[in-house]
């Protein structure tokens, strides 16, 4: 089907997104063409307030519209222990647990040799620097458990040992309400490793 060159542009724009394949930039595209020229002046308008006032903050690399972001300006958190993870999106996914009320770091990406990313590319000299500076008793690793997120926690634990902090790493295994038959035998293996009393 041929399409009107700005539809085709809006629709070849949508097919940037991470996750939206051919058929579903054109359904978004015939959608923002449907809908009231009023939501699609919001659309428009959201999208550059993101660009214009998004930025991330100078203390953890958390993505905030003011510096320091919210986590690093709330008095209540507990500055001892810094949580690290990848990516800012990861740090809303802890939030939202509620059973962390420490701070954070993103290191805004994983060491990935395959990629040419090294311990460089990342934000671990920030994380440093906030360890001499805010007295952190305890650094929790919470990167992926994948191939690079397990060799950045290995990174990250033999560069803070000798500082003489405690490093922690979070547990992986099975997912709650899931069931064994359907677990892999590396998530299984780190289920085992991970245990704990009861």
């Amino acid at each position: 089907m041929s399409l009107p060159a700005s539809l085709q542009e809006l629709v070849d724009q949508f097919k940037k997104l991470p996750g939206v394949g051919a058929k579903s930039a054109q359904r978004l595209a015939f959608h923002v063409l449907r809908t009231p020229r009023e939501d699609a002046e919001r659309l428009c308008q959201a999208i550059r307030d993101v660009k214009d006032r998004v930025t991330y903050c100078t203390t953890c690399n958390n993505i905030t519209d003011t510096d320091p972001c919210l986590i690093c300006g709330d008095e209540t958190r507990d500055r001892r222990v810094i949580c690290v993870v990848e990516e800012p999106q990861n740090v809303n996914v802890v939030d939202r647990s509620g059973g962390f009320r420490g701070v954070y770091h993103v290191l805004m990406g994983a060491i990935s040799p395959l990629q040419g990313i090294g311990p460089d590319d990342l934000k671990i000299k920030g994380l440093l620097a906030r360890i001499g500076v805010d007295g952190v008793d305890e650094v929790i690793l919470a990167t992926n458990p994948t191939v690079d997120g397990e060799a950045t926690a290995i990174y990250l634990a033999r560069l803070l040992k000798p500082l003489g902090i405690r490093v922690t790493r979070i547990a992986t295994g099975i997912p709650v309400g899931s069931d064994m038959d359907y677990a892999d035998d590396l998530t299984v293996g780190k289920a085992m490793d991970g245990r704990r009393e009861v």
